[in-house]
């Protein structure tokens, strides 16, 4: 790239990206050590990034949607609950999320657990969740979060901050602190019903540990290791 390009020897990435890497050296996943279910796996993996990981949202996740042309986007949201039924969070239904799910239910959740050298990935269909369990949720939020779940048309051009700011200080005149905020008819959760989980453990020389769980006949779970 040169002069005609707009870019400069200033604008080049001052890193040697090919070099690098880090050796992982963690203790591996072994079959014998797995849950007999993908969710029991999870919770112990969960508990320990909440715990020991020094992770700054260890519930933070990268949910990936396809609309109905194929063409994919990825976003990082939070887990809000899981349990055997699958895992939980919420969002607009208006967003660019919610309308591709809408037209292709099929999802990717990936925990990116990098200091432990481990992730997640979750691959299923997405369910909206029902409006008592969207209400019971909505309900724990701070007050300032429910106002902004009606002041952002999430995913949507906004004209400037102010515009975004106004639309919330209206919310805040209209609904105090202290006053209940109504639940939001366009906003509520999806649970991601899994097909398939992997864990995945960095090991060295990059020969790391995948074992996935893969939905099976009547609730059973096979595991598969898978190469590297």
């Amino acid at each position: 790239m040169g002069q005609d390009d707009g870019v400069t020897d200033r604008d080049a990435v001052p890193f040697d990206l090919a070099s690098m890497r880090k050796q992982y050296r963690a203790e591996g996943l072994s079959e014998t050590e797995l849950a007999a279910t993908p969710v029991e796996q999870f919770a112990r993996w969960f508990r320990q990034a909440a715990t020991e990981g020094g992770l700054f949202e260890p519930n933070a996740m990268v949910v990936s949607t396809a609309d109905a042309g194929g063409r994919p986007s990825s976003r990082t949201v939070l887990l809000k609950h899981f349990d055997e039924r699958g895992f939980v969070f919420y969002t607009n239904y208006g967003s660019r999320k919610g309308r591709d799910l809408a037209e292709n239910p099929h999802v990717s959740l990936l925990f990116p657990w990098h200091p432990m050298a481990r992730q997640v990935i979750v691959t299923g269909v997405a369910r909206r969740t029902g409006r008592d369990e969207t209400a019971a949720y909505f309900r724990t939020r701070p007050h300032g979060s429910q106002l902004g779940a009606w002041a952002s048309a999430q995913s949507s051009v906004v004209a400037g901050r102010t515009t975004l700011d106004g639309a919330y200080d209206e919310l805040a005149a209209r609904y105090p602190e202290g006053e209940q905020v109504p639940v939001p008819p366009h906003w509520g959760g999806f649970r991601v019903v899994p097909w398939t989980v992997e864990f995945w453990q960095g090991r060295e020389n990059r020969l790391h540990d995948r074992l996935r769980y893969v939905a099976a006949a009547a609730g059973a779970w096979r595991v598969e290791r898978l190469a590297p």
